[in-house]
């Protein structure tokens, strides 16, 4: 998938888990609504980092770009260092260690721990850079047109602004963890990454979201729909049928969510 429905998804993956927890008895405090839609947006785009002309590889300017090639660096490592007797050896590492499950769960681990361990700046960190992302994927014809600046003054503002909310007394900055302020913040970061797994699954290359366990002689197996009933990225039953169906489900969800916890 492209960046825009990677996004997408992410963003509608979260209202469908604000509406599961609030059929559960644990409704979100709207600015967790808000904010968890964002980031899970954002982290959507995440795991593309492994791929340095992908949407996150260009949103932070060079250091993005140093980053990206460090982390396809390491996926080619550990590709070929864990790779099974039918895995055959690469030179790029796009589509392999940042797209696995254990990777989205390790991600999701580290950003809580850091947002507990240095509570508030750490949170605007990782507000900002998700946020940026998620005007990237989500406002993509516009982020297109402007300036790189432009994108991180808006991500800055939206990340201060939610900071400052989620601070506040019941606005959920202790959501489902009483106790433990943003311990919540890894769920929409590990959710973003398995929804971006599943729409690469969706497409010709599919997805090795299962790695290490090791399939049909293959450590790297690609998981993905039946052969006839993939696409290629950026196909028109991307553009036409799944952005507009996440868009609607996003909507509908959040109205959902919203009533819900009302």
């Amino acid at each position: 998938m492209m960046g825009p429905a990677h996004s997408l998804s992410g963003a509608a993956a979260w209202v469908g888990v604000a509406v599961a927890t609030a059929l559960a008895g644990h409704p979100m405090p709207w600015p967790v609504l808000v904010a968890g839609t964002l980031i899970c947006a954002g982290a959507a785009l995440a795991p593309d980092l492994d791929q340095k002309s992908a949407t996150i590889s260009r949103a932070f300017g060079p250091p993005s770009k140093w980053l990206a090639g460090l982390i396809d660096k390491l996926s080619v490592a550990v590709y070929n260092a864990t790779r099974g007797p039918r895995d055959r050896r690469r030179t790029g590492g796009h589509r392999t260690l940042t797209h696995t499950w254990l990777w989205a769960v390790l991600m999701g681990v580290g950003f809580s721990a850091a947002a507990i361990h240095w509570g508030r700046w750490a949170v605007l960190g990782i507000l900002f850079v998700h946020m940026v992302l998620a005007v990237e994927g989500l406002l993509w014809r516009a982020a297109r047109i402007s300036s790189d600046i432009m994108v991180w003054l808006l991500g800055a503002a939206t990340a201060w602004i939610l900071a400052g909310i989620l601070n506040q007394p019941g606005n959920g900055s202790e959501w489902l963890f009483p106790g433990q302020p943003y311990l919540w913040i890894g769920i929409p970061i590990v959710l973003g990454a398995m929804v971006h797994c599943v729409g690469d699954a969706l497409t010709i290359s599919g997805c090795p979201f299962l790695w290490p366990l090791k399939i049909k002689g293959r450590r790297w197996y690609p998981l993905g729909t039946p052969r006839f009933m993939r696409f290629r990225a950026g196909a028109w039953v991307e553009s036409n049928v799944l952005m507009p169906g996440f868009m609607v489900a996003t909507a509908a969800g959040g109205i959902a969510a919203v009533m819900l916890a009302a």
